[in-house]
């Protein structure tokens, strides 16, 4: 039982961890692969630890203490599906550009489109060319992690919304912001300048 609890405490400390992670830490306890893995069904049947995907895993405690922190769930965003970056609604409610209350992280990633719901959140995933996977920065803190320009935020936000821009001109483009709710005067103009240059240069390839 002593052990047990060492490994909880071991665990709790981590933003997230592997099965790899748990081998590892159990044993540096001297415990065998075997009882690491009833340790470890017994932690997700008590709910010391929520499992985001197989394999991946955040302790309760851990995720109780953070998770008013929104850099922790962009972060978690990131871990989850690699490579990713947290864009559209999520990152422009980051930037204070939009008010849409957010129910998930929504992120934009080169791999097929995915959704999570676990108990440390609802994570989706969209799907984008790779040549568009592109304009977003590291932000670092106590929790590090990829988040798309704010202009980027934005085109992103329009090409799922509008189905790649299907039959949206460039014209009809700022009307489009406007049913959104989105306060484009909010965004430094260089950005401005920078989302539609992006929306021209893909309405014109």
């Amino acid at each position: 039982m002593k052990s047990k609890n060492n490994l909880l405490v071991q665990l709790n400390r981590l933003p997230h961890f592997t099965k790899t992670s748990v081998q590892e830490l159990g044993g540096q306890l001297g415990l065998e692969d075997r009882t690491i893995e009833i340790y470890i069904s017994r932690f997700l049947k008590h709910r010391d630890i929520y499992r985001l995907k197989n394999g991946l895993y955040v302790s309760a405690h851990f995720f109780d203490t953070n998770r008013s922190d929104l850099s922790y769930s962009f972060y978690l965003a990131n871990v989850l599906r690699t490579p990713s970056y947290v864009s559209s609604w999520s990152a422009l409610q980051y930037y204070g550009l939009a008010t849409e209350a957010i129910r998930s992280v929504t992120s934009v990633t080169p791999k097929v489109t995915r959704k999570y719901e676990t108990r440390a959140g609802t994570f989706a995933y969209q799907s984008i060319r790779k040549d568009l996977f592109s304009d977003f920065i590291l932000v670092k803190g106590k929790f590090d992690f990829f988040v798309a320009r704010p202009a980027k935020a934005l085109f992103d936000l329009l090409y799922f919304r509008t189905k790649q821009f299907r039959g949206l001109s460039r014209e009809a483009v700022p009307a489009f912001i406007d049913e959104l709710r989105i306060d484009v005067d909010e965004m430094e103009k260089k950005e401005q300048e920078r989302f539609y240059s992006l929306v021209n240069a893909y309405l014109h390839e």
